[in-house]
């Protein structure tokens, strides 16, 4: 979800590693697939939780989404009809159907980073953010760098606190204030390691299993929703459906409010009779969170359908009979104005797509900290296959 403007992320693993390994493949829902080596040497069928931690782990900020889609490219042809990409560096994974109409599942893959752009005699690097920070969450962090000559992690420089004045300690870091630090000192023997002007860098964290189900990341926002639709994909794979279904990894919609993001560009080309959107949302249970602002939504509370604005009532309406009938847990989210999404281009694409949009709770958004229960990934999943199921020829999503 991007910052509105106003406001604004193989060797056979060793026994305890099979047992994380094991306790994720559970909380994933049976109907995921991943294999790993249990430590008394049974293998268990699962793909999809280690394509979870590498698409998480692997860094693609706004622009430079290039690997984190390769990753998923990877996984898409296990099981695709076809996979390819486009020039605005979009993702596609399709399964034709057997006349049905066209469906678009959007969830985009890059995340918040910074930017290079300065590098001082010193040899100390100078950024600006990629995507909506709090700068305060900077502070102190390591940075993975993506240069042309590998990656090279340096560390956020500040002032030391014990040299501030009072009035310094008690006003919030800018990201003018902050540098990186790569322990390289001059301009030229930085230049010599392949840093630049325009290079991106992320926070170097990796995925962390919190227990009961939870997990944190950096680049859950929203590289989950591209998890989440070829997921769906997945499943819909081993059982095709009348339309033609296409899962897309969209890129730069943590910038894309003034033009769209790769989800304009996709939609164009896809030219959908419907999409779904799938995106995060602010968990409601954690401290100092508004219900009257947010609404209501609880980690392993469901999927968070949104009503109002790009989201398309009759597509609501079809979302919510299908959780209902699905048995599947879910909360309402209202957005009368805009959604933050890629909905917001998408809706508008062309001549009109009717368009959804299915969140997760998230807790810490643009963060290294991102958080989000399993359950709901895999209820997200299931719900947007059924839905797809569920449309034929002569459905109707325009409004009489």
């Amino acid at each position: 979800m991007f910052a509105p403007r106003k406001i604004r992320q193989a060797d056979k693993p060793q026994r305890r590693e099979a047992f994380q390994c094991l306790f994720l493949i559970l909380s994933l829902n049976r109907n995921f697939r991943a294999e790993v080596i249990s430590p008394k040497g049974h293998n268990v069928e699962n793909q999809s939780v280690d394509f979870l931690k590498r698409l998480l782990d692997t860094p693609g900020p706004s622009g430079f989404e290039q690997a984190a889609a390769r990753v998923w490219r990877t996984e898409a042809e296990s099981f695709a009809d076809n996979v390819r990409v486009d020039v605005a560096g979009n993702s596609y994974a399709t399964i034709e159907g057997s006349g049905g109409p066209r469906i678009m599942l959007a969830g985009h893959i890059d995340e918040i980073g910074v930017m290079i752009t300065h590098i001082d005699d010193e040899g100390f690097l100078y950024i600006d953010g990629i995507g909506g920070w709090d700068s305060q969450v900077l502070v102190g962090q390591r940075i993975r760098l993506l240069t042309r000559k590998g990656e090279i992690v340096g560390v956020i420089g500040k002032k030391p606190i014990h040299l501030m004045k009072q009035e310094e300690r008690e006003k919030v870091s800018k990201l003018s204030d902050l540098w990186i630090d790569i322990g390289t000192r001059g301009r030229d023997k930085v230049l010599e390691r392949g840093v630049r002007v325009g290079d991106c860098g992320v926070i170097d964290s990796k995925l962390v299993e919190l227990g009961n189900d939870l997990i944190a990341s950096r680049s859950i926002d929203n590289r989950i929703g591209a998890f989440v639709v070829l997921e769906a994909l997945r499943l819909l794979s081993k059982k095709k459906p009348k339309a033609t279904i296409t899962a897309v990894a969209t890129t730069q919609e943590e910038i894309g409010f003034y033009t769209g993001g790769g989800a304009a560009a996709g939609a164009f080309y896809l030219d959908p009779h419907v999409a779904i959107v799938v995106d995060v949302t602010f968990a409601s249970d954690a401290p100092g969170i508004d219900k009257k602002e947010t609404g209501e939504h609880k980690m392993g509370g469901g999927p968070v359908l949104t009503r109002g604005s790009a989201a398309s009532g009759l597509v609501f309406e079809r979302l919510a009979e299908t959780a209902e009938k699905e048995k599947i847990p879910y909360s309402i989210i209202a957005a009368p104005r805009f959604t933050s999404t890629d909905a917001d281009s998408i809706s508008f694409a062309r001549a009109g797509i009717a368009t959804g949009l299915v969140n997760v709770p998230n807790r810490y958004m643009h963060s290294p900290n991102e958080m989000v229960h399993l359950d709901d990934l895999a209820n997200a999943a299931k719900l947007i296959a059924a839905f797809c199921r569920a449309v034929h020829s002569d459905s109707d999503f325009v409004h009489q």
